[in-house]
Formats: structure tokens, C-alpha cells, sequence
């Protein structure tokens, strides 16, 4: 599986959903919107189209268990956080897969710099891009540094020459994997004609950091 890979003091991981899982998300959410369930009253967007396609928590007032997907759908969601896990060196773990939905943003709608959890505070959350607009409107001030609806990472590492923010140019079909609590955020746009859909997934990793760390050190003494 190829990625690409940023270091923010922690890993972002980027790659290309296959055509056929990016087409069937699309067409899953097209054709059943009005009968996914409302996630508005559990996200911290602020956008009015936030919908369901899987949950496996805890059952709540809010939203209970439930599944619109296919198993070839969520075996892909599977391995490519595997993938992440592998990269990163995390072992032993166990995975499992908390919540899947959908944000379909319209003009001047936004997401707060937010975090992520499922059951567990531990896991990986990520972003896949879905449709975007042909333009995100006219930029306020310097059109030159556009940042309408711009998708932003903040990481925790600090000092001379780190990076610590990362806003990449997406296109349809991107993946981003990234650690529950790296702070994110998605920014307003102006165009009113068209609407910019994303998809998340939320899995929960439990893990020894201890193991993790042993582990990683008998590697590098090889």
C-alpha cells in the first residue's frame, strides 16, 4: 500500500482510496441520506448534514448501534489502519472500529478546532474526500494564501526548524490517518452553489505503551 507521510510530532499518513470503495461511499450516501441517522447531536461540527454510517458505542439517547456498509467497505477502513499501526510501530494492539459518518458542508459552515475519541481515548481517526467544490468562493483577504475550506492539522511538536502545521491540497479520493488527538479543523468557504463532502472513521487501538516502546527499541538494536 503506498502513502506518503507527515510529521507534525505525530504521524499524518496519506494515500489514495481505491475507486471502487470512494464510489460506493458515494452512492451509499447519495441514495440513503434521508435514512441515515442525524450525528449532529454528537459531533462538534457546525454543519447541518452530518450523517451516520456506522456505530459500534455505547448506546445512547443521542445515536445507538448501527450499520450501513458493506464488509468489503469496512475490511478496507481494517487494513489501512493496520497499515498506519505497522508504519508507526505499534504492536501489540487490538482495533476496533467505533464510528463512520459523513459531513456535507454548505457555504459558511465550519469545524472548530476539535479532537476525537470513540469508546477508548486511544485510536485513529481520519479524513477521506469525497466531492469538493470547483472553487471554495472568493478569499476575504490575500488571495494569494487561499485558505477557504482548507482541511488544517496542528501537531504537538515544538522547537527550531519543526513543523507543526499542515494544510495540504486535497483532491477527491484522499485518505488521511492521524492519531484521536491531533487537533484539526476544517475552514468556512463561500461558494454557494456547491457543497464539499467528507467521510470519517474513528477506531479505537488499545495498546501497552510499555510493550510498544520495548518493542521499538529491540528493533533499532537488530
Amino acid at each position: 500500500m503506498k502513502f506518503s507521510h507527515v510529521f507534525l510530532g505525530q504521524g499524518i499518513i496519506r494515500l489514495r482510496a481505491p475507486l471502487e470503495i470512494f464510489t460506493s461511499l458515494n452512492e451509499i450516501y447519495e441514495s440513503k441520506k434521508k435514512d441515515l441517522p442525524d450525528a449532529t447531536k454528537v459531533l462538534a461540527g457546525k454543519i447541518t448534514d452530518e450523517k451516520s454510517l456506522f456505530y459500534n458505542g455505547k448506546d445512547t439517547s443521542k445515536i445507538m448501534p448501527h450499520n450501513f456498509l458493506s464488509h468489503d467497505i469496512v475490511h478496507w477502513f481494517d487494513q489501512t489502519f493496520r497499515e498506519y499501526l505497522k508504519f508507526a510501530h505499534i504492536h501489540p494492539y487490538a482495533m476496533s472500529m467505533n464510528s463512520i459518518w459523513v459531513n456535507e458542508m454548505k457555504a459558511g459552515e465550519y469545524n472548530p478546532i476539535h479532537t476525537h475519541r470513540g469508546n477508548l481515548f486511544t485510536g485513529l481517526s481520519s479524513v477521506l474526500i469525497l466531492k469538493i467544490p470547483k472553487d471554495y468562493g472568493t478569499e476575504l483577504t490575500h488571495p494569494d494564501q487561499p485558505m477557504n475550506g482548507r482541511l488544517q492539522f496542528f501537531g504537538t511538536g515544538a522547537g527550531q526548524f519543526s513543523k507543526t502545521g499542515y494544510s495540504p491540497n486535497i483532491r477527491i479520493g484522499d485518505f488521511f490517518i492521524f492519531p484521536y488527538d491531533m487537533r484539526h479543523c476544517v475552514n468556512p468557504f463561500t461558494n454557494k452553489k456547491e457543497k464539499r463532502r467528507t467521510l470519517v472513521c474513528n477506531m479505537d487501538v488499545e495498546y501497552d505503551e510499555i510493550a510498544t516502546a520495548n518493542a521499538a527499541l529491540w528493533e533499532r538494536n537488530e
